[in-house]
């Protein structure tokens, strides 16, 4: 069986490698703030003191981290996988990064005779939790075929998207949408509570109609409960579109909706919400109509 290293265990990747366990893969993790591993360990994964040590022994490599500098430090840092990956070796990164630095990878990679997809993945936690992921990868599609049985135990789809740097291209072109999806869905139960509208009932009809999305699905039971807990953080959402803005601006393509769901979050943001979920991003009207969006008035 495929022997699996796990580098980064937050909100994704802590319930990705839980689920790899519990299909039977031999896994071992490391994470760079101490402490997050115990409960893997608990459910028999290995912990390892450094991602080199990851590395040295695993078939795959997957790594789930919060941004590009955080993946700078773990691929090329002192102890980094590139320092010690054997030839053969599969590395995959599941993050959200620059398609810039995903083609550099690969071409790292590969001068080790080792192989690098980026495969980030769309579902958020509770698609993480239960094995429902969707991944999205670029790179060599017959190394994909390779490893298809460990993508499976973590989720329900693969689509491959192309050459090396394809796979973070189309992350950040669908985070786009769902940033821009987000501000909408808040700003139009904002336009509903202000007119004297029950937040419940306009949530139901925005779920049973036109409007119906997954955000909504997923945001409206937070929303109303004022569960702000995060399946996917507000940051992690502007990080994204700042990416995105970046990747549009090299493309020369105009992305006025993007640099207004980016404005938008900027300024939840600057409010402190960053570490809460997406979600929060409704604080911002809340302030801006004087009600909270489950209807009462502040």
């Amino acid at each position: 069986m495929i022997k699996i290293g796990f580098i980064g265990l937050g909100t994704m990747g802590s319930p990705m490698a839980a689920n790899l366990l519990r299909k039977g893969f031999p896994v071992t993790v490391f994470n760079r703030t101490p402490g997050k591993a115990a409960e893997l360990t608990g459910l028999g994964a290995a912990s390892a003191a450094t991602p080199a040590e990851v590395t040295r022994d695993a078939d795959l490599v997957i790594t789930m981290i919060s941004n590009d500098n955080a993946i700078q430090e773990v691929y090329y840092g002192d102890n980094g996988i590139l320092g010690a990956v054997k030839p053969g070796t599969v590395v995959m990164d599941s993050s959200t990064i620059s398609p810039s630095l995903a083609k550099q990878l690969a071409e790292d990679a590969a001068s080790k005779q080792a192989k690098f997809l980026d495969a980030p993945v769309t579902g958020s936690k509770p698609a993480a939790e239960s094995g429902t992921l969707v991944f999205m990868i670029g790179g060599d599609e017959a190394v994909v075929d390779k490893i298809k049985e460990p993508l499976l135990a973590m989720g329900r789809n693969i689509i491959y998207m192309g050459p090396s740097g394809s796979g973070a291209t189309a992350k950040l072109a669908h985070n786009t949408i769902v940033g821009i999806n987000i501000a909408a869905f808040v700003e139009g139960l904002a336009i509903a509570t202000s007119g004297g509208i029950d937040p419940s009932a306009f949530l139901e009809l925005v779920n049973s109609g036109g409007a119906a999305s997954k955000m909504a699905e997923l945001k409206t039971p937070k929303l109303l409960g004022r569960d702000f807990s995060v399946q996917f953080s507000l940051e992690l959402m502007l990080k994204d579109l700042r990416l995105s803005s970046v990747l549009s601006d090299s493309l020369k393509t105009p992305t006025p909706m993007l640099e207004a769901a980016k404005s938008l979050f900027q300024m939840g943001e600057s409010k402190g919400l960053g570490e809460l979920d997406v979600s929060a991003l409704g604080q911002c009207y809340e302030e801006w109509i004087g009600k909270q969006l489950n209807g009462p008035k502040l």
